[in-house]
């Protein structure tokens, strides 16, 4: 199967400007294609990896992608899927965000003897001159045509600021640049940028008259329309000190049931025979299906080590062996210690699964709270230094543990 019929079997395209030419393009190995990392945060999370994972797939495929960090349009802040504006950063911020970037992008790209490249948009965006800009290609963008997009429409009702208005022309010239720097005739993003994507390919071929194609993936979504890759803390992000190996293996071990193939097909690199296979498993094997899973995403994200380590810590806690060894773990010191021992709620909240000892005290009132197995309903059960220096497990609800230790 050639790579866009790929595609398209797992479900990843979305909308394409011109279907034959861009297949005939990435069948062959000859496009050039870019998607961009605009640098709001100091990690990649879950909403970028399946633009991480594409540009793999295309590269295999003998394609040479950019991965173009947004240095210079992370200072405007693109409105696309926001009810609101994004935080203003100073350029020492981005700079520091998209450093970390890199290395993240290095496990999905190989960028060795020019097999793909990393750009920063910095590099000509913060050199252009505001009046050459308005005439070379502001002159080029129907301000009734932009205000139709769906990036801007959502925005409208809140208000949509001038900064903001700008960002589409900003990711149309760099497009437009890297057509004519870099060759590259392809732009990809998720399915909410087809505004944005289609701006580059119009200034292209009215400033140069040339063609140049779009090709958005689908927006990874729960079987409910809601956008996967959020948790009650928030992201899920790729860096292991925001996400944990552990915390990343076990949110994709709990997608919903109607979920696990659609994650499988888009987001693995297992053969699509192997997961039609899995489409008609049920109970247990379902089960089955996740942890598999959640091995092959924290194994592309984290290493095959830490996957291993994260499946042995889960199948620790939910009974189904392993090793305790790699839970999540809490390490106290004497100091957190109030006359030789820990109080329950005091405890959870040192664990960091509650916020508050008010949290804690609703969680044990209503039978939430086990320690080793053992429920506990007693807000003032305390344990000595003796119990936590031999170890022991807090659970909160199904999904939340953590090994404590002194």
């Amino acid at each position: 199967m050639k790579i866009y019929d790929e595609l398209k079997a797992r479900g990843l395209i979305a909308q394409v400007t011109d279907e034959e030419e861009v297949a005939e393009l990435l069948n062959n190995g000859k496009a050039t294609f870019y998607i961009g990392f605009d640098a709001t945060a100091d990690s990649l999370h879950v909403g970028h990896f399946m633009a991480l994972c594409l540009m793999k797939r295309l590269q295999s495929a003998g394609n040479r992608p950019i991965a173009l960090l947004g240095g210079g349009t992370t200072m405007v802040g693109d409105p696309s899927g926001r009810s609101d504006m994004r935080q203003m950063l100073t350029q020492e911020q981005i700079q520091a965000n998209a450093d970390r970037f890199k290395v993240q992008m290095e496990k999905f790209v190989d960028f060795s003897d020019g097999k793909a490249l990393m750009l920063n948009n910095a590099d000509w965006l913060l050199n252009l001159n505001y009046v050459e800009l308005l005439r070379e290609v502001g002159a080029h963008f129907s301000v009734n045509n932009m205000l139709r997009a769906e990036c801007y429409k959502q925005r409208m009702e809140k208000g949509l600021s001038f900064l903001e208005f700008n960002y589409m022309i900003m990711q149309s010239y760099d497009f437009y640049h890297m057509f004519q720097e870099y060759d590259c005739v392809l732009q990809c993003g998720g399915d909410d940028q087809w505004s944005n994507i289609l701006g580059g390919t119009e200034l292209i071929r009215r400033k140069l008259g040339k063609d140049a194609y779009g090709m958005t993936i689908t927006l990874l979504l729960t079987s409910e329309g809601k956008k996967m890759g959020k948790t009650q803390k928030g992201a899920v992000w790729l860096d292991p000190e925001k996400t944990s190996p552990y915390e990343f293996y076990q949110y994709w071990r709990n997608v919903d049931d109607a979920d696990v193939m659609k994650c499988l097909r888009m987001l693995t690199f297992l053969p699509l025979e192997q997961i039609d296979a899995m489409s008609s498993w049920e109970g247990s094997r379902l089960n089955e299906a996740k942890e598999i899973l959640a091995f092959e995403l924290t194994k592309l994200v984290h290493s095959e080590e830490e996957a291993q380590k994260a499946q042995s810590a889960a199948r620790a806690l939910f009974g189904g062996g392993g090793d305790e060894a790699h839970m999540p773990s809490v390490e106290l010191t004497e100091d957190d210690l109030q006359d030789g021992s820990i109080d329950i709620l005091s405890l959870m909240v040192k664990a960091g699964v509650v916020k508050s000892k008010s949290e804690a005290r609703t969680n044990v009132q209503q039978g939430g709270v086990s320690v080793d197995g053992e429920k506990i309903t007693d807000i003032k059960a305390a344990f000595d230094a003796d119990r936590l220096k031999a170890g022991m497990v807090l659970k909160k609800g199904k999904k939340t543990f953590k090994k404590i230790t002194l």
